[in-house]
Parts: C-alpha cells; sequence; structure tokens
C-alpha cells in the first residue's frame, strides 16, 4: 500500500512542477469503416505440368529441369503476400528476370494456407503477359522446396 505524501512533500512537488508544460495527447482517429470481405477466388486442384517438349526444350534439358540440375540463377519466395501482391511480385519477376537474360528461376510459394499460392502460381504463369516469356515449369525438388516450389525455365530473349 503506498503511503500519503506530507504537505512539505507536496508543496515541494508543485514548485518543482510548477514550469512544466502539461501535453495532451490527440485523441486517435475514427476506425475506418470495415470494408467488406471478398469472395473467395475459385480453387483449383493442383495438378502436374510437364514441361512441353519440343517447343524450343529438348529432352535433356526438360530432364536437367525436372531433376532440379539447372543452376538457378533467381528466386522469388512469395511466403507471407496475399494473391493480389504475389500476383503483382510474380508478374515483375519474371519479366525482369527475362529482360536481364536469366534462365531458370525457383519460385518458392509454400504449402500452407491450403497450398492457395502453389495452385494459383501455375495459372498466373499461363496468362497471356507471362506466357510468352515461360518455355517450361516443374515442381522443385525437395531440396528447392518441393511440393512448395517450382522451378521455372524462361525463353532467351531475342
Amino acid at each position: 500500500m503506498a503511503r500519503k505524501a506530507t504537505r512539505e512533500e507536496q508543496a515541494l512537488w508543485r514548485h518543482a512542477t510548477s514550469d512544466v508544460a502539461t501535453t495532451r495527447r490527440p485523441p486517435p482517429p475514427p476506425e475506418p469503416p470495415a470494408l467488406p470481405t471478398p469472395a473467395p477466388a475459385e480453387i483449383v486442384p493442383a495438378r502436374r505440368f510437364p514441361a512441353p517438349i519440343g517447343a524450343g526444350l529438348d529432352r535433356r534439358n526438360a530432364q536437367r529441369l525436372k531433376r532440379g540440375q539447372m543452376v538457378i540463377e533467381a528466386r522469388l519466395d512469395l511466403h507471407g503476400l496475399t494473391q493480389g501482391e504475389a500476383h503483382g511480385a510474380l508478374q515483375r519477376f519474371v519479366v525482369r528476370s527475362h529482360d536481364q537474360g536469366r534462365r531458370a528461376l525457383l519460385i518458392i510459394t509454400g504449402k500452407g494456407h491450403e497450398g492457395v499460392l502453389r495452385r494459383a502460381v501455375p495459372r498466373w504463369l499461363d496468362e497471356p503477359a507471362l506466357r510468352p516469356l515461360v518455355l517450361a515449369r516443374e515442381e522443385a525438388q525437395p531440396r528447392h522446396g518441393g511440393a512448395g516450389a517450382l522451378y521455372v525455365l524462361l525463353r532467351r530473349r531475342r
């Protein structure tokens, strides 16, 4: 239990703090109205995407990609991103990598949260903006993330 201050202590306190200006904090801004929750994206079952052989990719390089034997020139980790953020990051990454002449990429989607990004990334790579740049893609080997990552082989710059 705290003791009461004596009259002398109270007077000393008033004298010590007499020239101190009090500051008041402004009230916190009002909470913004809640935004409506967007409808969940359509979930498409995961499926394997074999590398297209004959469309500029020979059998030997297709096997090297599938086995994870190509030198990975750039990586993109999409952990913790929303679908919108991940989609934009993927597009910028693939276009920039292609412009820089990179060929073999590793895109880490993660396996969590019901694999939403793991299923969405192959669809995004098939969109008209990226499809002309992508030669092949394969699920990564366990040492590179397994089902939670993809190898992507880009077409050569012309």
